[in-house]
């Protein structure tokens, strides 16, 4: 079992993965931004570690991480600001990137974003300045040695979700829950074989385990 760190451990996904993880008897430590949020992730079984990726160094992140050997991003601004995006969707990923290097940590799960995200809709400086944010920090990513891989979710909606999804190399947009993009992320950790992969997700007709499976290169 994998010592499994999550950036963005008290988000939707985040939240969600940690408890999953858990359950699949890996052991978790979460970053949290607010001291209050320690004790919900030690209700659930992981280990709490307080820091704002914003502040934190690389020198923090890779003190944080030495002991791990997956790191996953789940982080974001969540539509709070530029400065923020950059600062988390963007400045966040370095960091996390220059921490695992550091630390001999092969495997990196980046949450990214669907590339056509709102493309039908009228285009505000905002969400375009957050796309090209993600855009930098998944070619930033792509050109490390790591044994990376870039999740795009399409537009997250707050269901639970009914462990079905639709995953490839490039799919149609649409939506999906994000308790599948983090039974998906589970899936993935449990297959480290499927490595330098950028995968698209929707919600569909494939049980989660089957999805990733079929993500296997033979």
């Amino acid at each position: 079992m994998s010592h499994v760190f999550i950036i963005g451990s008290t988000g939707g996904v985040g939240s969600r993965l940690v408890t999953k993880l858990i359950q699949a008897g890996h052991t978790v430590t979460g970053l949290h931004r607010k001291p209050e949020q320690a004790e919900t992730l030690k209700a659930s079984g992981a280990q709490a570690h307080l820091g704002d990726i914003i502040d934190m160094t690389v020198e923090d992140l890779t003190a944080a991480t030495k002991d791990c050997d997956v790191v996953v991003f789940s982080a974001g601004a969540a539509g709070s600001g530029p400065e923020r995006t950059t600062a988390i969707d963007g400045g966040g990923v370095i960091k996390m990137m220059d921490a695992a290097q550091a630390n001999g940590i092969k495997r990196v799960y980046l949450v990214s974003a669907f590339p056509d995200a709102r493309r039908d809709a009228e285009r505000k400086e905002g969400f375009e300045h957050y796309i090209r944010t993600k855009r930098m920090a998944d070619n930033a990513l792509a050109a490390t040695d790591l044994d990376w891989v870039i999740l795009r979710p399409a537009t997250l909606v707050t269901e639970e979700g009914n462990g079905k999804v639709k995953a490839g190399l490039a799919i149609p947009y649409g939506t999906v829950a994000r308790g599948n993009v983090a039974a998906f992320l589970a899936a993935l950790i449990e297959r480290p074989e499927i490595r330098r992969e950028i995968i698209e997700l929707t919600d569909g007709e494939v049980p989660v385990k089957e999805a990733v499976a079929a993500l296997v290169r033979s």
